[in-house]
């Protein structure tokens, strides 16, 4: 059944007010990260999200679903929310939010990938140069990281390797998400997944914790990661997901790279590049191309 059309004022402020949640995500994340560590700065954001998401789950009824779904709900938790943001976080501190968040760009590309190795969703030849086309960005886009790609001492090279394990985690997420949680209300998702996401990481959150107590600051921008960037947003994009579809819901991985570039600039003193820019439209191109958003038109 196909989604009913929509006028665009029903949907695009939403849209828009996502990206811009998620793209300013990197840099509350960074600020986090610095002051915490990976795990702790992962753990605090999706602790937050769930409390705040959990009365909501009770109000709506829907608490006996998520005991019905709670183990398949948590295995979502750590691929879509668990792994990635301890990924993210670790990489924040080695390179920038502009450069972070263009390799998020490539989610759908990975999405692509497994929906067709472990779905066996059709993957004709124009989705497969897509995905040519996506990773050859992302090699072009590592190419010319500030001071080269190293692996030494935790460097720019595993911590573009920690972005892209995220995303291949996103695209497991959403695979796994389709075969095993397809018929529990999006709620439930969401709210079980954080759940799930949190216990995975109290264990290392609690081990790395830092000795002295961060700094104000940090907690307010974790807050703003958890509630804002994470709980509110993750009830907008499956609000999007239901009212308009997945393929227009995921395409918001598009302008998320433009807000964090942006925030990165303002408030980071980041340097954007015409060459970030150029891979990431080879990026955004390619993942368009591999996730079938840009069909061959067919014949009349």
């Amino acid at each position: 059944m196909s989604m009913p059309q929509l006028h665009w004022r029903a949907w695009v402020p939403e849209f828009v007010l996502l990206a811009l949640l998620w793209g300013s995500s990197f840099m509350f994340m960074r600020e986090g990260a610095y002051a915490f560590g990976p795990f702790p700065t992962a753990w605090v954001r999706v602790t937050l999200a769930a409390l705040m998401l959990s009365p909501v789950l009770i109000w709506r009824g829907e608490l006996p679903l998520l005991h019905q779904h709670w183990r398949p709900a948590c295995i979502a938790g750590l691929l879509n929310a668990g792994l990635p943001f301890a990924c993210y976080a670790y990489a924040l501190m080695h390179i920038s939010t502009g450069l972070s968040s263009i390799l998020n760009a490539t989610t759908p590309l990975f999405g692509a990938l497994v929906a067709w190795l472990w779905l066996g969703d059709k993957l004709n030849l124009m989705r497969a140069c897509g995905l040519a086309l996506g990773f050859t960005g992302v090699v072009l886009l590592a190419s010319d990281v500030p001071g080269g790609v190293t692996f030494k001492d935790g460097g720019s090279g595993l911590a573009i390797v920690a972005c892209l394990t995220a995303t291949f985690c996103y695209g497991v997420a959403g695979s796994f998400t389709k075969r095993y949680l397809q018929q529990a209300p999006s709620m439930v998702t969401a709210t079980g997944s954080l759940w799930g996401a949190s216990l995975s990481l109290c264990v290392p959150a609690l081990l790395t914790w830092p000795q002295e107590a961060p700094a104000l600051r940090a907690w307010l921008a974790l807050g703003i990661a958890g509630l804002l960037c994470t709980a509110l947003a993750y009830v907008l994009y499956f609000r999007l997901m239901t009212r308009t579809g997945p393929a227009r819901a995921m395409t918001v991985t598009y302008l998320i790279p433009v807000f964090a570039n942006l925030f990165g600039a303002l408030f980071l003193d980041e340097v954007v590049t015409h060459w970030m820019m150029g891979c990431a439209l080879v990026i955004v191109a390619g993942t368009a191309l591999a996730s079938g958003l840009v069909a061959r038109p067919k014949p009349s």
